[in-house]
């Protein structure tokens, strides 16, 4: 795949700004602490793409590609491809291939033209929930995967599931009250209805669609004060709502937090997932 003009559909070009800007900066800075944070995923997934020596991989919302990175490593002979729309997350990522048989490109998948049938497995570790149009962006990754190919990707179940974004967006909530966001909106929890998100992939074109629950601990420091500090620097557009004096206070509720969950293995919380599977 050649690097060509981005193209971002209208809808998503709020996601492109954040993304592509301060917020996926944040993101990339701090590679190693947000993959370490969902590492517990990773076998799980793996095993659930399951790629076979010849196979064409897409990993979307790829970030610093340690998703396709592991997938080529375990799999001589298979090729990978990873698109996001942060440029500071894919320099990450190409500095991370070597001799690997990967690429990274800047793309929003919910429109980009991958060629018909051109890849085998189309993957992702929590990228496919901020589209403006998920029906449009399944339609399109179908188009993109040759028939008896697979799908496998992980996304958040909802707010009970995940104790950590429950206690942090809590312990700003004491000083800044604010509405859930409706639950059709691109986010963490856009993809947690498997009601909703079955209908949104046969209707694309994807069968045998199964949801696994997992359940694991996330990572986010090796203790209350750098975990508060990381998660300061990723809350930074709330933050930002706040005078100095909510700032304080916002800051000191997500310490208690962290030090409430510290421990020997460092500050960890509970989380959630949906291992989602299909075939074209």
């Amino acid at each position: 795949m050649n690097d060509r003009t981005l193209q971002v559909d209208p809808r998503n070009v709020g996601q492109l700004r954040d993304w592509d800007g301060e917020h996926g900066a944040y993101w990339a800075e701090h590679a190693d602490t947000y993959e370490a944070s969902a590492a517990r995923y990773q076998p799980a997934l793996l095993s659930a793409i399951g790629a076979q020596p010849g196979e064409r991989v897409l990993d979307v919302g790829c970030g610093s590609g340690r998703l396709a990175l592991d997938v080529v490593n375990g799999t001589p002979g298979a090729t990978a491809v990873g698109v996001d729309l942060s440029s500071a997350q894919l320099d990450i990522a190409r500095a991370r291939v070597g001799d690997l048989p990967v690429e990274f490109v800047q793309a929003d998948a919910q429109v980009h033209d991958f060629g018909r049938a051109a890849y085998d497995v189309v993957a992702s570790r929590t990228g496919t929930m901020f589209f403006a149009d998920p029906a449009m962006a399944f339609v399109n990754l179908a188009r993109a995967t040759r028939p008896g190919g697979r799908l496998a990707i992980l996304v958040w179940r909802g707010i009970d599931a995940n104790e950590w974004l429950r206690e942090f967006m809590g312990a700003i909530r004491r000083v800044l009250p604010m509405e859930p966001p409706p639950a059709d909106a691109p986010g963490p929890f856009a993809q947690s209805d498997p009601s909703v998100v079955r209908g949104i992939f046969e209707d694309a074109g994807w069968r045998d669609v199964a949801f696994v629950a997992h359940d694991e601990p996330m990572l986010f420091g090796p203790d209350a004060d750098r975990a508060t500090t990381f998660m300061v620097g990723q809350m930074a557009w709330l933050f930002a709502k706040l005078d100095l004096d909510g700032k304080r206070r916002a800051e000191a509720n997500l310490h208690d937090v962290m030090a409430a969950h510290q421990s020997a293995d460092g500050v960890q919380l509970g989380s959630g997932a949906w291992l989602i599977t299909a075939r074209r």
